[in-house]
């Protein structure tokens, strides 16, 4: 599993943007899926499950569509990637610092090499999770 530690930006709507903690989780079980989780201290963290490879591609440039867009943000503000959320709640920007994510995937990386993941899936228990069936 990796596991990285941030600071990051949110801006909701009507509410001064705040520097929040945050985390980047890879787990070699799900190979294709990153998990973003934020939270304050005093609060549980609210987790986001996307893809890994959208991850990667917005370092670049804009990519998703739906409730995950990544977006590389320019240097003169503050070298940072900005993930949008969308739920039916509303929408939030995340804005973390390239750097650390670019860190985080290059380890994801050496885990899984993109083009890899389907190497590392386990069938039975993605099927048994589909089912609700257990051995």
């Amino acid at each position: 599993m990796v596991i990285y530690t941030a600071v990051a930006h949110v801006s909701v709507p009507d509410e001064m943007p705040a520097p929040l903690p945050a985390e980047l989780h890879y787990d070699i079980t799900d190979p294709y899926a990153v998990r973003l989780s934020i939270g304050g201290p005093a609060t549980r963290p609210v987790d986001w499950v996307f893809a890994r490879s959208l991850l990667a591609v917005g370092l670049h440039r804009p990519t998703g569509t739906g409730d995950v867009v990544v977006i590389p943000l320019p240097r003169c503000r503050s070298d940072s990637v900005r993930i949008v959320l969308r739920s039916a709640a509303g929408t939030a920007l995340i804005d973390v610092a390239a750097s650390v994510v670019a860190a985080f995937l290059r380890r994801t990386e050496a885990l899984v090499p993109p083009g890899t993941e389907s190497l590392h899936v386990d069938m039975d228990r993605a099927l048994a999770e589909l089912t609700g069936t257990r051995d």
